[in-house]
């Protein structure tokens, strides 16, 4: 069954606010959208977890997170509530599915109240995407950010390391030259988010 509905979940220390533009180009393709707002440094998962089973009714879902909001989704479909069942594809932004190099360098410094409880998602070391619903990762490879003092010569999009957002058991990984927030912004990101969205599960 095609996807009707999409679940949009923001990064660390942003709001539903940021992506309202993106939203408004998935609501004109004919897709009802949830745009889930939740506090990044003390989230409330059941209530999270509730407001998504509500929305998705029994209805073909698909979730558009940026950054720690793919590993919010990654727990809803760790607590096998029935109603993600119907979720059938998640696409991420800046994810970083195997945790933050950054989150890490931060909890272990004087800074690491700024991160809260956060660092319960962030820290994770998740090397494996074991569910039925397609994983698609996008990453962006343009270093603009502390990544770059912190790991001379490595690939980011400034904020997550391009190796942090490639697991095993994902469908498909896409690097655009972007940085981390310019990933939920960019026309080429909206055009393959489009596509993955439209296109037909497997048989």
């Amino acid at each position: 069954m095609a996807v009707t509905k999409v679940v949009v979940l923001h990064g660390l220390y942003m709001s539903g606010l940021v992506m309202q533009p993106l939203c408004r180009r998935l609501e004109k393709q004919g897709y009802e959208i949830l745009n889930l707002s939740y506090n990044t440094l003390s989230p409330d998962l059941e209530s999270i977890c509730q407001r998504i089973d509500d929305f998705i009714d029994a209805s073909p879902t698909a979730f558009v997170c940026h950054s720690m909001g793919g590993l919010i989704a990654r727990r809803y479909l760790e607590s096998q509530r029935p109603a993600s069942q119907w979720v059938d594809r998640v696409i991420t932004l800046g994810t970083p599915h195997k945790g933050s190099h950054l989150a890490r360098e931060i909890h272990g410094s004087r800074l690491k109240a700024m991160l809260k409880n956060s660092i319960e998602y962030l820290l994770n070391d998740n090397q494996h995407w074991p569910f039925d619903a397609r994983l698609y990762s996008i990453a962006g490879d343009l270093p603009v950010g502390l990544m770059p003092l912190l790991r001379r010569g490595s690939d980011s999009d400034g904020t997550v390391l391009l190796d942090e957002t490639r697991i095993t058991g994902m469908t498909e990984h896409r690097v655009f030259p972007l940085s981390h927030t310019s990933l939920i912004y960019s026309r080429r990101v909206l055009g393959y988010i489009l596509e993955v969205l439209a296109a037909p599960a497997p048989d």
